[in-house]
């Protein structure tokens, strides 16, 4: 264990608890270098992974996954890490804002799966609500926090719940409220009718559809026919890679991946955005969308997406809509050229790589008017805690959002923007 954390705290920042002492002459930053190593304002390099951001108080705060070295960093061991900036460029390491627990009875114990942290501001009720993927361990040692434990037990994603928590601060600390799958019971609005049919005719021709493959014979899509979205219709829609968006009348919205990954479900929150109000859609249904990223331009949505090839980079995909709730439908891949970035790794990142890349957030830059920036993870599951930061400027062709390789580029590139 010792060698790990020691690892860990000289690539990513403090694993368990943080020093004071700088790692690294620190020099700061005046333009976006993607998929550099980032360094935060004491030369550690910035652990956030599978990022979300909030703007509040005249700073950016980022939230990502705190990772180790090794395979182990795919499993959280630490917690939720929190950074700030003014720049969104320089970042202070604002500590773990959610720490994973000893407590073995604890739905987020140390070694679980806790990935893709957002946090919205809820102006009502002055809290910050932090959202994440969460799965459960699973076998004889689930319970345990030792280290061999964690590392020999294999990942389970089969639980798909959301977690949320609050906090009174943006940095927190945050505590835990609950975690579980969503909206059991409720059918998508104005399909009621069609499910209870699609239901009815499952029953009566395969007495076992819930469990039996033979919906998935070959040329088939179990979720085109919403044979999934059956199957878990009493104990809830699963949840996997997700995010969650704000619109501007402050209705609060989860898009997550659902259904084994194969249909996005966009869920409305609640007005405590700890709950939901049982309104939701399917959308792309069959697509086999995850790591929805969301945002709003002249009353259009738009959402980068990924298709689902596990680490590996896949061509991107944007869709669009004109209400949250769809119907969305999809314009192709967004980047454009090449691109290139000379790593070890990645010697050739390319458009239909997403450069490298998977999307998890699009910042809106404050005080720039139709000003974003595409955030992406370049995932290194074999070494975790190397993972990288993508950041790009969203740019237009006509109104369909692209994405370009750039190896610098500042703030100033919108301001030329007409």
């Amino acid at each position: 264990m010792s060698v790990l954390v020691l690892a860990a705290a000289a690539l990513g920042g403090c694993a368990f608890n943080c020093a004071d002492k700088k790692s690294v002459a620190y020099f700061p930053n005046d333009s976006f270098e993607p998929a550099k190593v980032l360094l935060d304002e004491s030369g550690r390099v910035v652990n956030a992974h599978g990022a979300g951001f909030l703007y509040d108080g005249g700073r950016y705060y980022m939230f990502g996954e705190h990772k180790l070295g090794g395979e182990l960093g795919n499993k959280a061991l630490v917690g939720v890490h929190c950074y700030s900036s003014a720049d969104l460029l320089n970042w202070r390491d604002e500590g773990i804002a959610l720490p994973m627990s000893e407590d073995p009875n604890s739905p987020i114990i140390k070694g679980t799966i806790l990935e893709r942290p957002k946090v919205v501001y809820n102006a009502a009720t002055k809290k910050y609500v932090m959202f994440f993927h969460l799965e459960k361990r699973s076998g004889p040692t689930a319970k345990s926090t030792n280290i061999d434990d964690i590392l020999a037990e294999k990942s389970d994603y089969s639980a798909a719940m959301l977690g949320t928590a609050v906090s009174d601060k943006p940095e927190g600390p945050y505590n835990f409220l609950s975690a579980g799958r969503i909206n059991a019971g409720k059918y998508p609005a104005g399909r009621e009718a069609h499910f209870k049919a699609v239901r009815a005719e499952l029953d009566a021709k395969y007495p076992n559809w819930k469990t039996a493959p033979h919906r998935k014979r070959k040329g088939e899509n179990p979720a085109l026919d919403g044979q999934i979205f059956l199957r878990d219709f009493d104990g809830g829609q699963m949840s996997r890679d997700f995010t969650v968006f704000v619109d501007d009348d402050k209705t609060a919205y989860v898009f997550t991946a659902s259904e084994d990954n194969l249909t996005l479900h966009i869920h409305e929150l609640d007005a405590s955005y700890t709950g939901f109000t049982g309104k939701f859609a399917r959308a792309l249904i069959g697509g086999e969308n995850e790591a929805p990223a969301v945002f709003k331009k002249g009353g259009k949505y738009f959402m980068f997406s990924s298709h689902c090839t596990g680490w590996a980079p896949n061509a991107g995909r944007i869709s669009t809509a004109d209400s949250p709730l769809g119907e969305w439908r999809e314009l192709g891949n967004p980047c454009r050229g090449d691109g290139r970035e000379e790593t070890l790794f990645a010697p050739e990142a390319k458009a239909d790589t997403t450069f490298r890349s998977q999307s998890t957030y699009v910042i809106s830059v404050i005080g720039k008017k139709d000003a974003f920036i595409y955030v992406g993870d370049r995932w290194m599951p074999q070494d975790a805690i190397d993972g990288r930061y993508v950041f790009l400027p969203v740019e237009w062709e006509n109104s369909t959002p692209v994405i370009r390789w750039r190896d610098s580029w500042e703030l100033s590139l919108f301001d030329a923007v007409k």
